[in-house]
C-alpha cells in the first residue's frame, strides 16, 4: 500500500480505486462556512460511501462549558457507527473535500471508541478523482452493523490537562490559522488570541498543494522544529477540537502520539477565568 509513511493512518486513492483496499467509506463533508454538506453528498460520492454529519453526529450539542463541538458519548457514537454500517472486524476509511480537515473528526473518535483500522483518504475526493476514481448520487443507507465501541482508543485532555501541559515541560499545539493564534482576527469565539504557551502549529501546513499529507519525513521534521522530541507530551487543540485531530493525525503519520483537548479555544475563551495570551509567540 502506498501509506507514505502512515500505515496506521492513510490510505491512497490509488490503492482503493485499484480494489487492494476493501473498507467501509464514510463521507464527512463539512465546513463552517458551507453547510451544504449532505447536498455535496448527494451530488457525487465514492460508491457505497455513507454520509457522515459531523454537527449531528460526531458531536454534541455545543455549549459555553464544553465547546462548540464536545465529544458524542460513546454509546451515541456506536448507535452512528452501527447506522453506518459498520460491523465487529470492518476496516473504515473516511473522506471529504477539504484535506481530510473534517474527516479527521470521524478518524478520530473511531479510534478513540476502540476501532483499530480507520484510515483517512489521502488527499480525499480530489485525489479519488485524480486517480479516475467514479462517483455515484444520491444517498446510500446500508444495513446497520453491529460494531462494539469499548472506548480508550485514543488519550483526551481536560481543559485544566491543556492550561498545565507547557509548564510540565509538554508541547501545546494550536493548530488554528497563525492569524486567529496571535488574536489578529476572531471570527468565532468570544475572545481572540491562544491558550499562553500554546504553539502555533496551523494544521494546514501538514498538507501539500495537491491536499495530501506532507511525506512522515517532512511532518517529523516540522514537529522537531517546533519543540517536539523523545519523551516530550504533545497535545492539540484548535477552535471546537475538529482541525485538532487533523494535527493528531499528522502527528500519527510522522510516527508521534498526541492527544486531543476536545473544548479547544472555543472551551477555552468563553472562560472570563482563563488568561488570553496574544501575538506570535507563546
Amino acid at each position: 500500500m502506498n501509506s507514505r509513511g502512515g500505515t496506521a493512518v492513510l490510505v491512497a486513492a490509488e490503492d482503493l480505486w485499484a480494489g487492494q483496499e476493501q473498507l467501509v467509506l464514510l463521507d464527512v463533508r463539512w465546513s463552517l462556512a458551507d453547510p451544504r454538506g449532505r447536498e455535496l453528498y448527494r451530488s457525487g460520492h465514492l460508491p457505497g460511501a455513507v454520509f457522515v454529519d459531523l454537527d449531528g453526529e460526531l458531536s454534541e450539542p455545543p455549549s459555553a462549558a464544553e465547546g462548540r463541538h464536545p465529544l458524542p458519548s460513546l454509546q451515541r457514537l456506536q448507535s452512528a457507527a452501527r447506522r453506518w454500517g459498520i460491523h465487529e472486524g470492518d476496516r473504515v476509511a473516511v473522506y471529504d473535500d477539504a484535506g481530510g480537515l473534517a474527516a479527521a473528526r470521524a478518524w478520530w473518535l473511531l479510534r478513540w471508541g476502540g476501532l483499530p483500522d480507520v484510515r483517512l483518504l489521502d488527499g480525499g475526493l480530489a485525489a479519488w478523482s485524480r486517480a479516475g476514481g467514479p462517483l455515484e448520487t444520491g444517498d446510500v443507507v446500508p444495513e446497520p452493523g453491529d460494531v462494539t465501541l469499548r472506548g480508550g482508543g485514543m488519550p483526551v485532555l481536560t481543559i485544566d490537562d491543556a492550561a498545565g501541559l507547557p509548564g510540565a515541560g509538554g508541547v501545546l499545539l494550536d493548530a488554528r490559522a497563525a492569524e486567529r493564534y496571535r488574536g489578529d482576527v476572531e471570527p468565532i469565539d468570544p475572545r481572540a488570541g491562544h491558550v499562553p504557551g500554546a504553539v502555533s502549529a496551523p494544521t494546514t501546513e501538514n498538507l501539500g498543494g495537491d491536499g495530501r499529507f506532507l511525506p512522515a519525513a517532512v511532518l517529523t521534521a516540522r514537529f522537531a522544529e517546533l519543540g517536539i522530541g523523545p519523551g516530550r507530551p504533545v497535545a492539540a487543540y484548535c477552535g471546537s477540537g475538529v482541525a485538532a485531530a487533523h494535527e493528531v493525525a499528522a502527528l500519527a503519520v510522522a510516527g508521534i502520539e498526541a492527544a486531543l483537548w476536545p473544548g479547544s479555544w472555543s472551551q477555552w475563551s468563553n472562560d472570563p477565568d482563563r488568561p488570553v495570551a496574544t501575538g506570535p509567540r507563546p
